[in-house]
């Protein structure tokens, strides 16, 4: 026998491919990035710093990424990439190194009403798959599992094509899950008529109280009045029995309105096809206002919220349904998957046990699978996500975070640090853009990037070990071990909101006086009913402003001016002032430059290649005819107005001949939350997550209200900006405002004036107040999780 010798594959520098141990880039210039180089080591854990708009997510999510997604895309054939986004290259002169890239990032989950953490993670294909096998009475295929499956039978004569054509007779039938009532939503969803129209009045006297269905002239209300089946001049309260049910519920059918043939159908199926089918959270404010107020969704009667059919309720494994099974709790769940033992079904049951124990090491075992996901949070949603990856058999990958510990207790921020670790120690390249200082702290190598935001930003401050980033002298360096301390003196309630027996979720019959008049922290571990209590049980009226943590939707269209309105005040000031129209300073009316349409540049579909977007060559990319260029507010024109940064907006609005005090103070609170760097025309889809919350919360400052609700307003803020958010929350509370946070930054716990902690833990093993009073007494008290890590931030 010859003996073959064998060089050891590990030996470092044994082979030459063992040589490409560094992503490099050179020259980054996406966004604000100015011609950014760095090299970041493979198979290691790399977090990038810095202030909130200083750059980061422009070279981790839109270079790096960005890049390896195009060049994974540009593999496929020119046919599966007709059917795929098309991305343009990134400004970069070099990127080299690159791997697979998996982006994991804070985008909520779709909305979609029948869209479900089961749904989302296949967990819920594998229950379905286990209960078809393994179910009593077996009912049928997976498919008869699904909720988003209807049942459908047929049977009619089709042709065979082969040899002499004949018809023949074929009966189709197919089992599905969906419950026929609710539709699968699990609400069915009950319409005020009132809300509608106003019945002492006919429709020729403009009946109608739905938003944009006022004008007689809208063809709309000219399909009802001129259709036949309705007298136009009668009022809604004398209609006949017929005539009230065309008018409601009124099958389609064409009629002819001024000639025009148009499709007359009742008002209650027509209301649901425009409103009620779409996803509410993404309407116009005030058509999102007249759907809260004209319908109300209630429980479905027939399937009780479990969204599936009789048939797939009845069907049991023990005593254990698929609709008992998905609302347990995962941990629960993952019990109960444990002691099924069938070895026709094995394999399947390993991959839901490792699943399910996925969710429960990830910390979110207090979720069900029914819980729809759109109701996850930010941090909830890109957990979710994770789940899929955490028994991936792929390495040599490269991970993107954004912000992993997001909406995460300091208890569960050491969790998610495992798991970054365990991605790293397969053998993957972990990049996470990250603010916190206990993930900055296990980085193998860190990337700082600023010295300041905006244009002030874009530029490597520091690149090197976290012993080297605390020496460096940048901003986070500076600030990494900073720990706020605690008040000597607590401000005293000038009131109380009185909570009683709140149920909402998981709390369980909850007793709170939350104080007024001070600065009020809800916190607790994630999933022990903090939001439940203050958004569930606090009544949402006039005088409550609430900051929740729904993202702004905004088009390239969009900016600070117009989200805020403050394009408003601006107009109307240079309409006044040279005797036009306002609609003239606006770019996505009268003003806008014809050959852009006001985007300011021409975006070009290439089919297969990436698009390009060119600045407009008429306008020059100032997006406003030249003509409307020409009329001057304070010696400057509407583009050049918004091409200036609030800080200087401020001082150009606020004396002198371009004074415009309701523009002055839009702009003052976009200060006042640390946005003073930002350009007024920026387009929103360019503000990085910290930036779009920020703006958020100056809107809402604007609103008349008494008590402010923010729901974890330190998302996305650098070290160094929540001094700043401390001191905005300090000036809210000394205006006469009640300030309530639902937060788990140990920062804003130690400045609060009192604290309510709920827990002891998530899901149904919290729900309940484990300790109420002042700060102090808490790290005094250390009965609870939040005590022990608020004790150890602050020292004591």
């Amino acid at each position: 026998m010859s003996s073959v010798k064998r060089t050891d594959p590990r030996a470092p520098g044994s082979h030459v491919a063992d040589g490409h141990d560094l992503i490099r880039v050179l020259g980054a210039r996406e966004n604000n990035l100015k011609d950014v180089s760095v090299e970041i080591p493979k198979r290691r854990l790399t977090v990038f710093t810095g202030v909130s708009g200083s750059g980061k997510s422009s070279l981790v999510f839109n270079t790096i990424a960005a890049e390896s997604q195009r060049l994974i895309n540009e593999t496929y054939s020119a046919f599966v990439q007709g059917f795929m986004p098309t991305l343009a290259r990134p400004e970069v002169d070099v990127l080299e190194g690159l791997t697979t890239a998996i982006i994991v990032d804070q985008q909520r989950m779709g909305a979609d009403p029948r869209s479900t953490v089961g749904t989302a993670t296949d967990v819920h294909a594998m229950l379905r798959i286990l209960f078809s096998r393994l179910g009593e009475p077996h009912i049928g295929p997976p498919s008869a599992y699904s909720f988003n499956t209807a049942s459908v039978r047929a049977s009619g004569a089709i042709t065979v094509e082969r040899g002499d054509k004949k018809a023949v007779r074929a009966t189709y039938q197919r089992t599905g899950g969906m419950c026929t009532r609710c539709e699968g939503r699990g609400t069915v969803s009950d319409i005020d008529l009132t809300q509608l129209y106003d019945d002492s009045r006919s429709l020729a006297e403009g009946a109608f109280t739905i938003p944009g269905w006022k004008s007689d002239s809208q063809w709309t209300v000219q399909v009802y009045a001129q259709s036949g089946f309705v007298d136009p001049d009668k009022p809604i309260r004398e209609y006949t029995e017929r005539e009230l049910r065309d008018f409601l519920y009124g099958e389609p059918v064409k009629v002819k309105v001024n000639g025009v043939n148009l499709t007359y159908e009742g008002l209650i199926p027509k209301i649901q096809k425009s409103f009620l089918s779409k996803d509410k959270e993404a309407m116009q404010p005030h058509i999102r206002a007249f759907v809260e107020r004209a319908v109300t969704f209630t429980t479905c009667p027939e399937c009780e919220g479990t969204r599936l059919s009789e048939g797939a309720r009845s069907s049991k494994i023990g005593k254990i349904s698929i609709a008992d099974a998905c609302a347990m709790e995962i941990r629960d769940l993952a019990e109960w998957v444990r002691e099924l033992d069938e070895p026709s079904v094995a394999p399947l049951l390993t991959a839901l046990r490792d699943a399910l124990d996925s969710f429960v090491e990830i910390g979110l075992g207090y979720l069900s699978l029914d819980r729809p996901a759109g109701t996850l949070s930010g941090g909830e949603a890109q957990r979710v996500k994770m789940v899929r990856h955490l028994g991936s058999s792929l390495t040599d990958t490269t991970y993107v975070f954004d912000e992993p510990t997001i909406g995460l207790h300091p208890h569960d921020i050491r969790r998610m640090n495992d798991l970054l670790l365990r991605l790293r120690d397969k053998g993957n390249t972990v990049l996470v853009v990250e603010h916190k200082p206990e993930t900055i702290a296990i980085a193998d190598h860190v990337v700082d990037l600023g010295p300041g935001a905006g244009t002030e930003g874009g530029t490597v401050c520091f690149e090197g070990t976290v012993e080297g980033l605390r020496s460096s002298g940048t901003s986070t360096g500076r600030h990494l071990d900073d720990r706020a301390s605690l008040k000597e003196s607590v401000r005293k309630p000038t009131g109380a909101l009185e909570i009683r027996g709140a149920t909402t979720h998981n709390l369980q019959g909850v007793d709170a006086d939350v104080p007024l008049g001070v600065l009020c922290v809800v916190t607790g571990v994630a999933g022990s009913g903090k939001s439940s209590l203050i958004h569930g049980s606090v009544p949402a009226g006039a005088d409550v402003v609430s900051v929740d943590q729904s993202p702004i939707k905004g088009s390239r269209r969009s900016n600070p001016a117009t989200y805020t309105g403050l394009l408003d005040p601006i107009r109307k000031a240079f309409a006044k002032a040279n005797g036009v129209k306002p609609a003239l300073f606006s770019a996505n009316s009268e003003g806008a430059c014809p050959t852009c349409n006001g985007a300011g540049v021409i975006y070009t579909d290439l089919a297969m290649m990436a698009g390009v977007a060119a600045p407009c060559e008429d306008c020059e990319g100032k997006r406003f005819q030249p003509a409307v260029l020409e009329y001057l507010f304070g010696g400057r024109d509407i583009s050049e107005v918004l091409a200036m940064s609030v800080d200087r907006a401020e001082e150009f609005f606020g004396t002198g001949q371009a004074r415009t005090p309701a523009a002055h103070r839009v702009l003052e609170r976009l200060a006042d939350v640390g946005l003073g760097y930002l350009t007024l025309g920026q387009p929103l889809t360019t503000l990085s997550g910290g930036e779009r919350q920020r703006l958020k919360l100056a809107t809402h400052m604007g609103e008349k209200g008494g008590v402010y609700v923010l729901d974890e307003p330190t998302t996305g803020l650098h070290l160094a900006d929540v001094e700043q958010l401390l001191g905005l929350l300090d000036r809210l509370v000394d205006a006469g405002k009640s300030v309530i946070v639902v937060e788990h930054h140990q920062a804003v716990m130690a400045h609060a004036d009192w604290i309510i902690d709920l827990g002891p833990g998530a899901g149904h093993d919290g729900g309940r107040i484990v300790f109420e009073g002042t700060p102090a007494d808490l790290v005094a008290d250390r009965s609870t999780l939040t005590g022990e890590h608020l004790a150890a931030y602050v020292g004591a």
